[in-house]
Parts: structure tokens; C-alpha cells; sequence
């Protein structure tokens, strides 16, 4: 059996993680909207897609960096 003390504790905690939860629904709230309106993505699951094909295209522009410059230092003897 629980004292009454240990009973009024066990409830500040569960107020405490409801109110936690209503904190953490409004920030995520915000961050979908900001994905909305900034980045025209509708979800967390379309904005990750988006954030890997950008990765490709960034790795295949390096690429195509990296062997130019190869190409130049080449062409112009410079090192």
C-alpha cells in the first residue's frame, strides 16, 4: 500500500509527463509546419527522402569537382 505521500509524489509525476508531452506535440507541431510553409515537404518521412537525394546530387557535384581539378592540374601543371 502506498502513503499518502508517495501517492501525491506518483501524481506531480504524471501531471509533470503530461505537461512534457503537450510541450513535445507543440514543438512538433512547429517543426511540421516549418518543414510546410519553408521547405514544401508535407512530412518528416518526404523531408528524409528530399534530405538523401540532395546527398547524392552533392556527392555526385564533389565528384565531378574532384575530376576537374584533376583535369586542370593536369592540363596546367599545377599542384
Amino acid at each position: 500500500m502506498y502513503t499518502e505521500k508517495e501517492l501525491l509524489a506518483m501524481k506531480k509525476e504524471v501531471e509533470d509527463a503530461k505537461t512534457s508531452v503537450s510541450e513535445l506535440k507543440g514543438q512538433q507541431t512547429a517543426v511540421l509546419n516549418q518543414l510546410k510553409n519553408t521547405y514544401k515537404c508535407p512530412s518528416i518521412e518526404i523531408a528524409d527522402a528530399e534530405i538523401g537525394k540532395a546527398r547524392t546530387k552533392l556527392a555526385n557535384i564533389n565528384k565531378q569537382i574532384e575530376e576537374h581539378s584533376i583535369i586542370l592540374e593536369e592540363n596546367y601543371n599545377i599542384e
